[in-house]
């Protein structure tokens, strides 16, 4: 959506969020329909499973986002805090300061841009900055007013299923039917943004792989891929250098480490991307963009 303002009869009768959008931003509308789209994944963090540090400063996030984008990424997903199992939360104002000015300036060279965040407060402050896209991983149990605010503006939401702490070793993952669970509890989520005056358009869809997932669960998701496409809403898939990958290659009894990962990311990139996902969430943009053009052509 260009325009941020909440859609007649969606939420409360309210002025639109300002936008410091360039004319030659791209927009939802813009983005490709013949194939799935790759999300860039941008950690401005000292402290991320596989790059924390390495774009810790807002210049260098800057940078990394603009070669993402140069590369062919559709969407740069901009995250301010870490969700590892070790890591420790910081408050809403230092993951704004963290991301604001990336944000604002990848929006300004013409980036769709993606927030990844689980406050409302930050996710609020994005969309006025240009981000299109808030993405929250955290099931719905950190901010109960993101739903207001997603209905408010008008915004694109990746609704991600999560149980518990986003930062415990698998809480609560035990299910019944991990993919009959998963789809349950997300279309009860996804109730919630309806009440609020969201609409069905705005929400995207995303099984959270390795949150709350033991590495079976992971894969019984993903071949049934099909099950959450029926839901009627798009589909996000993030395996990117997901731990349960890093135990598949095990050598040794070693699991691999993240930077090992990236073929096997590429293979679920493909499979998914055959499967008819809307997007995919990458470290590693240029094979994955590669993988989903080939994949579309053979499709064709």
């Amino acid at each position: 959506m260009d325009s941020l303002a909440a859609a007649p009869g969606t939420g409360p009768a309210t002025s639109p969020l300002p936008l410091v959008r360039s004319a030659r931003a791209r927009r939802f509308e813009d983005l490709p329909t013949d194939r799935t789209l790759v999300m860039g994944i941008l950690n401005v963090t000292p402290d991320s499973f596989s790059d924390g540090g390495q774009f810790a400063q807002a210049d260098s996030a800057i940078q990394a986002g603009l070669k993402m984008h140069c590369d062919g990424a559709d969407i740069i997903d901009v995250g301010g805090e870490s969700t590892r199992p070790d890591s420790v939360r910081v408050t809403a104002e230092e993951e704004q300061q963290r991301i604001l000015p990336v944000v604002e300036a990848l929006v300004k060279a013409g980036a769709l841009v993606s927030v990844d965040t689980m406050n409302a407060s930050t996710a609020e402050k994005a969309i006025q900055a240009g981000a299109a896209l808030i993405n929250d991983v955290s099931g719905l149990e950190v901010d109960p007013a993101m739903p207001a605010l997603i209905a408010r503006t008008g915004a694109h939401y990746v609704l991600m299923h999560s149980r518990g702490a986003v930062r415990s070793s698998d809480p609560h993952a035990e299910y019944d039917s991990v993919v009959d669970d998963v789809i349950t509890e997300l279309t009860k989520l996804r109730d919630q943004f309806y009440a609020a005056g969201a609409t069905p358009e705005q929400i995207i869809l995303d099984p959270g792989l390795g949150f709350s997932k033991h590495g079976n669960d992971n894969w019984e998701l993903l071949r049934s891929i099909g099950k959450l496409n029926g839901l009627g809403h798009r589909v996000l898939i993030g395996a990117s250098r997901k731990r349960f990958l890093g135990s598949l290659l095990a050598r040794s009894g070693k699991a691999a480490p993240p930077l090992e990962r990236d073929d096997a990311t590429v293979a679920i990139t493909a499979l998914a991307a055959f499967s008819g996902v809307w997007c995919v969430r990458v470290h590693n943009v240029g094979p994955s963009l590669d993988a989903v053009k080939t994949t579309a052509a053979w499709k064709a």
